[in-house]
């Protein structure tokens, strides 16, 4: 993008004059609270307050179905989501930023061993309520019964506190859960590419949305979601390729 009218910008995307960003503590990949709240997501929002010249408020939600809900019902301007044709009724989605894989995972003597295994009649496959994956599976599954815990962190804890047969999510949480608990073990492969995105609601229009996407495309290019990334010391999880033409800082 080319000469870029800032202060248009800075009307679209943040009218109040203060960014207000939705930041997910759900999803320990990309933020977490800690004593203040910190991650990928928060590096991310402050570098675009800096770029628009505006204050920054985060709204820490538990969890994605509560930060799409604040986007969707004005409470924050933009917000960092998962893509999903769901969430796009109402809010624009910027390409991804960074690419995370959706796993299951079993007891160790559980009788399900491969991904075919997950869709029968009568399992029990919980999920964290309004995740992506749960909006995924909801739409995949046709035989399983899904059952949905408070949150994406709470997942496993529900799983073995019911004795549901599956646990589904990001393959790191999991893990952490696996190693936490012991007994557990991931299936191998992935049921899904979960694309993390930054989003904004639709009724910002369409300079909001464009300059959000190329806001995205710049932080890859610039090897700022990298750098974000190794800052906060999280690994195994890929930068998406850019996809658009990226603007200058």
């Amino acid at each position: 993008m080319t000469d870029i009218d800032i202060a248009k910008v800075r009307r679209a995307i943040a009218p109040s004059g203060t960014l207000r960003t939705t930041i997910n503590v759900g999803n320990p990949i990309l933020a977490s609270r800690k004593d203040v709240p910190g991650g990928v997501s928060v590096d991310l929002a402050r570098t675009l307050a800096e770029r628009l010249d505006v204050a920054l408020e985060l709204v820490v939600l538990e969890s994605a179905g509560e930060a799409v809900t604040a986007v969707e019902e004005g409470r924050a301007d933009i917000g960092f989501f998962a893509r999903d044709p769901t969430r796009a009724q109402l809010i624009a989605f910027t390409a991804p930023y960074v690419l995370i894989e959706g796993c299951y995972l079993v007891r160790d003597g559980s009788p399900v061993s491969e991904m075919k295994d997950i869709d029968v009649a009568g399992r029990r496959v919980v999920v964290g309520k309004g995740s992506a994956y749960d909006l995924y599976l909801t739409r995949e599954l046709l035989h399983a019964t899904i059952e949905r815990a408070a949150t994406s962190p709470t997942v496993v804890q529900h799983f073995l506190e019911t004795s549901a047969d599956v646990a589904a999510g990001v393959r790191q949480q999991l893990q952490q859960d696996a190693d936490r608990f012991g007994g557990l073990r991931l299936l191998a492969g992935r049921f899904m590419v979960i694309e993390q995105a930054m989003g904004v609601a639709r009724t910002h229009g369409p300079v909001a949305e464009s300059y959000l996407t190329a806001f995205v495309e710049s932080a890859k290019a610039e090897g700022l979601v990298t750098d974000f990334l190794k800052a906060n010391g999280v690994d195994a999880v890929s930068v998406a390729p850019l996809t658009v033409d990226v603007i200058s800082s």
